[in-house]
């Protein structure tokens, strides 16, 4: 069976599609429900110009992420785990090295219709783990974490997503070791070379964002045609 098989499509892709849409769609109304209880009760509401000029504040800052997310995230986590990170959240600090995790204990290849499946399982579980331990945490984690030494309270707080990232990072460079080289380079290259000979400019979070990810998805491909890549 692959991905284009009509048997796939039906067992899998348009259940998961069917819901998926609407798992999406119905919280995103829902985010709303403030802004219509402050309209509907108080009359409170933003002018038009005044909404687009907030999302536009969002825009340059996250509006990199609403291209490069979807694109680089979908090859780990498939088409349901898509959907289930999107609406879970913490995408690239759980939802992704959860499913990363699944595929090598498993043993499967990434972009296989095998790999998709135990991505959903290792993201689905991720989901039920971090409810767990979020609702835990909201209820005794700042007790248990002033319990802790001052060192180690700052810790959790610095260099606990630093870690994530650098493990993951480190997980996915060691299939592909050159492009460890690359994916570094560019960014460094960017936010500490460039401002050096006035390209400041090319040192914006959003644009070192972009670069990064297609830059290095533009070697991988580059290398994957000269043989370098297996």
């Amino acid at each position: 069976m692959n991905a284009s098989s009509p048997e796939f499509k039906k067992l899998w892709k348009e259940p998961v599609v069917r819901l998926g849409v609407i798992t999406v769609l119905v919280p995103t109304a829902l985010c709303f429900l403030p802004c219509a209880y402050l309209y509907i009760v108080h009359g409170v509401a933003p002018t038009f110009d005044e909404a687009l000029k907030a999302w536009g504040m969002i825009a340059t800052i996250f509006g990199a992420f609403y291209i490069v997310e979807p694109i680089s995230y979908y090859p780990i986590l498939g088409l349901t785990g898509t959907y289930i990170s999107f609406l879970a959240g913490n995408i690239s600090n759980v939802r992704i090295p959860s499913a990363a995790v699944a595929q090598d204990v498993a043993g499967t290849e990434t972009g296989t219709l095998e790999a998709e499946i135990v991505a959903t399982l290792g993201v689905a579980g991720s989901v039920v783990t971090n409810l767990f331990f979020v609702s835990l945490a909201a209820v005794a984690g700042a007790y248990i974490l002033s319990l802790l030494p001052p060192s180690v309270q700052n810790a959790f707080k610095n260099y606990t997503v630093p870690a994530i990232f650098g493990a993951v990072f480190c997980q996915f460079g060691m299939k592909a070791p050159i492009l460890i080289l690359f994916a570094a380079a560019i960014p460094f290259l960017m936010l500490y070379v460039a401002p050096l000979y006035g390209l400041t400019f090319l040192s914006a979070a959003w644009l070192v964002i972009v670069a990064s990810v297609f830059g290095t998805i533009a070697i991988a491909r580059i290398l994957f045609k000269m043989g370098k890549l297996g």
